[in-house]
């Protein structure tokens, strides 16, 4: 007969070993967002848009983020995100911030920070070097839809190539919708 105590010490270790790797398992497989993260630290959301295919953040809230794109999204105003963003979290606020431009009027100047006012004020604040532009944080409260650089990449910085093409695009688009009123008038 096998006593009572060898099987209970044999159940504790049957048990023992398939509850570590799974609580293991759950430990490991969650890791929070980046959105998740910009929440920790007090700031909204929409900062970074959708389309984040990584993201890297230090324990001194150094972060990289990467798009599979460089892009534009709409707010207030038009905002335009490199492929790669980085900058340094504290609570409120994002220091050191690269790879986020601000369109005012028409033109471009580098995001250098962001800092939320009081939280209750439902302001934040954009520092673009020269002054510090102020919007509702209501705007932000999810990440935006990122529109993929078309023509707009001209106003950022365009070559001679690029402007030759898009040149010939609309040259070519132009003479198409002539040449059909044309053909239209003659078939009426």
């Amino acid at each position: 007969m096998v006593p009572i105590r060898f099987l209970f010490l044999s159940f504790l270790s049957l048990l023992s070993n398939t509850l570590i790797p799974l609580s293991n398992a759950k430990a490991q497989s969650f890791s929070p967002s980046i959105y998740e993260i910009l929440k920790a630290h007090g700031l909204p959301m929409g900062l970074l848009p959708k389309g984040i295919t990584d993201f890297d953040v230090d324990t001194n809230g150094h972060f990289q983020v990467y798009l599979d794109q460089a892009c534009n999204a709409k707010f207030e105003s038009q905002l335009h995100y490199d492929r790669n963003v980085s900058g340094t979290l504290s609570f409120g606020q994002i220091a050191g911030l690269s790879g986020v431009s601000a369109q005012e009027l028409f033109l471009w100047f580098p995001v250098k920070g962001i800092r939320v006012d009081i939280p209750s004020s439902g302001l934040i604040y954009f520092d673009v070097g020269v002054v510090f532009k102020q919007f509702s944080l209501s705007l932000f409260e999810t990440p935006p839809d990122c529109m993929e650089l078309a023509t707009t990449n001209l106003l950022l910085n365009p070559t001679q190539q690029e402007v030759g093409q898009v040149f010939k695009s609309q040259s070519r688009k132009l003479r198409y919708e002539l040449g059909q009123e044309d053909f239209a008038r003659d078939v009426v």
